[in-house]
């Protein structure tokens, strides 16, 4: 019984270890550094796609009012 609840829990360890929420700033520059080059990457990396996200839904929005704003003349 222990074997099977541990060996569920391994398989989803990693799972557990990449939801990091972890951003780079001046104040967690060490806490940065000691993680490894892969798991620096894989964070820059989700950064810039919510970044990359939140642009977009700010440039719909802007359209959208826009479109408004030329309806309305």
């Amino acid at each position: 019984m222990f074997n099977f609840i541990f060996l569920k829990f391994y398989k989803y360890k990693d799972a557990f270890k990449k939801n990091k929420s972890l951003k780079f700033s001046k104040s967690n520059l060490y806490k940065w550094m000691n993680l490894t080059k892969n798991e620096r990457f894989e964070l820059t990396e989700t950064e810039s796609k919510d970044y990359l996200k939140k642009r977009k839904s700010l440039l719909d929005e802007i359209r959208k009012e826009y479109k408004n704003i030329t309806k309305n003349k």
